[in-house]
């Protein structure tokens, strides 16, 4: 049971990301728009005061602050599709519908009881959804509809009839059968809401009376969950939900960390930004402090070593810095020094505590893109963006000499300190490469060592028979098998460039970094599989 219960947790995970990955992309526009609407920077470029410049800035930030606006959507039709095994486009189609019915279901109820606040919302724990008055469920609401849409669709998405009702069958019988799902649901959550809003803010109360305690445990689990794959289920609320604290801007409110910040870059005359977006300030080990253990792990290294390591330690330490990708040098000390690793989420939960402290609400939460793209055009005065960096350099150093310490205190076979043919590797692809080329022609293209890899992940998988499912994220390459025990850890991690193999029951994870998508696609290539969008 446990292992279906997080076989179930890890899919849902991967499903999360199909909406989260997109809504950066969101920030990062109302960021430019607020470059060209930006009164500071303005009265350093001229010559963008203009109409022309500052209208297309208005618009941009203006119009994609509407995605903010209708999360609750964007979740629901985002998980339908993440979810769905089949049939996905059509699931989030469904999807769409059924939010449709359901806010419509809810509001009629609402009259008929009489329960609709006339006038001013804020405050009475009821919102406009789509210009329809109902209880503020925020983006509970579209998660809770993409999970009930999902498990109705994948039930019933192939359910065909004969005769004459025959064109009600498949995913038209799935609308047919949410409908009444979803209206039912409306009318209890009238009622069962009202406790959950009373709950929700309690626990929201608790987290902010806990104070720097309650983000130190926050920044912690957000990293200790990494092998899970669970992490981001810990900040995802934070980020989108009423847990992250709830303000107005311009008039509208909004909830979540993460929206709180977008809604607010879009108003470039603000003042500084709320407290609460501390939540998204989740940076400091991916940009700073994870470079440092690499210097520590690079430092300690046997001197015939050093090369090796700086060929893996540099392209692992510039992913995390530049993309937010720490995965592959955390799995490098994870399963060899596991002290390592939770000293590293303790100085993670630390810097955050320490930001707040400085009152910095600068986030960089993806890496230095993102860190520039947020916070430099909105100048220092709002976000505070330089103690950033100054607290993120103290880190550097604090990660580098306790890694230091502790490695050569407890001789931790960390990168460059293997046993005999131990190795402990990031980006072995190179590598594996070099090493099916001694006998080959050097003139072998990319795509066929490509293959020649998928092949050997496959076998390593324990063959094509084995496999029963395969997807990915960011960095892993996830899979479901029929005999976990046919798995072969070290031909992954020491033949194919893997960093990290974590099993969890017929569910299997192995970190490949920022290399998984390509990765994927030839093992799906190999296993003679469609491609799909998980």
């Amino acid at each position: 049971m446990k292992e279906k219960v997080m076989g179930i947790m890890q899919r849902f995970s991967k499903a999360m990301f199909i909406p989260v990955l997109i809504l950066p992309i969101a920030g990062i526009l109302i960021a430019i728009g607020n470059l060209f609407t930006n009164a500071r920077l303005l009265e350093v470029i001229p010559f963008l005061d203009n109409p022309i410049t500052t209208g297309f800035g208005t618009i941009l930030s203006g119009s994609l602050v509407s995605i903010l606006v209708n999360l609750g959507l964007v979740f629901a039709v985002g998980l339908a599709v993440g979810l769905a095994k089949k049939k996905k486009s059509e699931a989030g189609f469904i999807a769409v519908l059924g939010y449709l019915v359901f806010i419509n279901a809810m509001n009629r109820f609402m009259d008929l009881q009489g329960i609709l606040v006339d006038g001013d919302l804020q405050g009475t724990g009821q919102t406009l959804v789509l210009g329809v008055q109902v209880l503020d469920m925020g983006v509970f609401l579209g998660i809770f509809l993409g999970i009930v849409t999902a498990f109705v669709h994948n039930r019933y998405a192939e359910k065909e009839f004969d005769n004459a009702f025959q064109i009600y069958g498949g995913t038209r019988f799935v609308f047919i059968v949410l409908i009444p799902v979803v209206v039912i649901l409306a009318i209890l959550f009238t009622y069962i809401w009202p406790f959950f809003q009373m709950g929700i803010s309690n626990l929201g109360e608790l987290i902010n009376q806990s104070g720097n305690f309650g983000i130190f445990l926050y920044g912690l689990l957000e990293r200790l969950l990494i092998p899970t794959g669970l992490h981001h289920l810990v900040y995802t609320p934070f980020l989108y939900t009423e847990l992250g604290g709830v303000a107005e801007v311009a008039g509208e409110v909004f909830e979540g960390a993460r929206n709180i910040y977008f809604a607010e870059i879009a108003n470039p005359n603000g003042g500084l930004l709320a407290p609460s977006v501390i939540w998204d300030a989740r940076g400091i080990s991916k940009m700073f402090g994870l470079i440092g253990a690499c210097l520590a792990m690079y430092h300690t290294a046997k001197p015939e070593n050093k090369a090796k390591a700086k060929a893996i330690l540099i392209p692992a330490a510039v992913t995390s810095f530049i993309a937010g990708v720490t995965e592959p040098i955390e799995f490098s000390f994870m399963f060899v020094a596991p002290i390592l690793f939770v000293v590293h989420g303790v100085l993670s939960g630390l810097s955050m505590v320490v930001l707040n402290i400085f009152n910095v609400r600068a986030i960089g939460p993806n890496g230095f893109i993102d860190f520039l793209l947020y916070n430099v055009p909105l100048g220092t005065e709002r976000t505070v963006w330089p103690m950033y960096i100054v607290v993120g350099l103290i880190f550097f150093v604090i990660y580098y000499f306790l890694f230091r310490f502790l490695i050569t205190k407890f001789n931790f076979k960390t990168i460059g300190r293997e046993v005999g043919n131990q190795e402990t590797k990031l980006y072995s692809k190179k590598d594996y490469k070099e090493k099916k080329t001694k006998n080959d022609s050097e003139q072998k293209d990319n795509e066929e060592a490509d293959l020649g890899l998928a092949h050997l992940i496959v076998e390593a998988l324990g063959g094509e028979n084995n496999i029963k499912t395969v997807t990915n994220c960011y960095s892993r390459l996830r899979l479901t098998v029929d005999n976990p025990e046919n798995v072969d850890e070290q031909v992954l991690k020491n033949e194919t460039g893997a960093s990290g193999v974590i099993k969890k029951g017929e569910n299997i994870q192995v970190v490949y970094g920022l290399q998984v998508t390509k990765i994927r696609k030839s093992v799906d290539h190999v296993l003679n599989r469609e491609t799909t969008e998980e």
